[in-house]
């Protein structure tokens, strides 16, 4: 019988190691001896547990993930305390750097707490500046002002100025002999304050609003306009009235009803502030 030459194998358990054949040797061959010791070793290889080599660039990318996670957990948080206070000033602000804000040739120096918009709250050139004050103090929001300003309570003590550049050649005085006595109910009814309350005709086109005229020897007569009715009761400032200041500029200060009882002392400070805020023209 011919004689045929036996290779031997030796496999690893693993899927991924092929088969490697054994060397032939005599000692091997129809004894029944032991394999080689590459064998031994791939095969003592393959029943050992495995272990993965972890990529540096995925732990890179884990480290950056967490950095990452951390800054924008210190993000929100500063965010929150800031977004926080933005909602409790509600548009509010307690600064009182002072602005200098040009209209025309007219410079108005106020502080940052009593410019009423925040887009308006810098230095520059505009076409209209809005204040508010609270009366009789002539101070701007505090805390010690926050009830006021946000009316929490019964009584209103905000008046809201506006300086604009001036579009009529009279103010509401000067407009009263001219204009206003031609489109009033006469005679009046009697007012707070010594005032003269004036309804007006249909077709003046003030429709719901009275005019609040009151005598100032040597002077042309306070006058203001205010709104009547259901409307007035739900207007923080429903009376308004406008004077000329500095260069050309025109005043307009809008105020509670209530203050038409004190509306010399109102008016005589809405005029000092004005000349103390502007610090150039006449």
């Amino acid at each position: 019988m011919k004689s045929h030459s036996r290779v031997q194998y030796a496999c690893c358990k693993s899927h991924a190691a092929p088969c490697v054949p054994l060397k032939d040797t005599p000692k091997d061959r129809g004894t029944g001896g032991p394999i080689s010791g590459i064998a031994m070793k791939q095969a003592a290889t393959a029943d050992s547990p495995e272990f993965e080599v972890v990529d540096s660039t995925l732990m890179k990318r884990v480290f950056y993930a967490f950095a990452t996670l951390a800054l924008l957990s210190v993000a929100i948080s500063l965010g929150g305390k800031w977004f926080g206070r933005s909602i409790a000033m509600a548009g509010y602000t307690d600064d009182t750097t002072v602005h200098e804000v040009v209209i025309g040739n007219n410079v108005i120096a106020v502080p940052a707490n009593v410019i009423r918009f925040e887009q308006a709250r810098r230095d520059g050139i505009a076409s209209r500046l809005d204040l508010y004050l609270r009366y009789p103090e002539m101070d701007g929001y505090s805390a010690a002002a926050r009830d006021d300003f946000n009316h929490t309570g019964t009584s209103k003590d905000i008046v809201f100025l506006s300086f604009e550049q001036q579009m009529m050649s009279r103010d509401m005085s000067g407009r009263f002999t001219p204009i206003y006595s031609a489109l009033i109910v006469k005679p009046g009814t009697p007012g707070p304050g010594g005032t003269t309350l004036y309804g007006f005709t249909e077709k003046s086109g003030y429709l719901n609003e009275v005019l609040a005229v009151a005598n100032r020897p040597g002077k042309e007569p306070f006058v203001a306009r205010c709104l009547s009715g259901p409307t007035a009761e739900e207007s923080l400032a429903p009376c308004e009235r406008d004077i000329q200041v500095g260069d050309g500029l025109s005043l307009t200060y809008r105020f509670p009803k209530e203050f038409l009882g004190d509306w010399q002392a109102l008016d005589g400070a809405i005029a000092a502030e004005a000349a103390h805020v502007l610090k150039t023209g006449h």
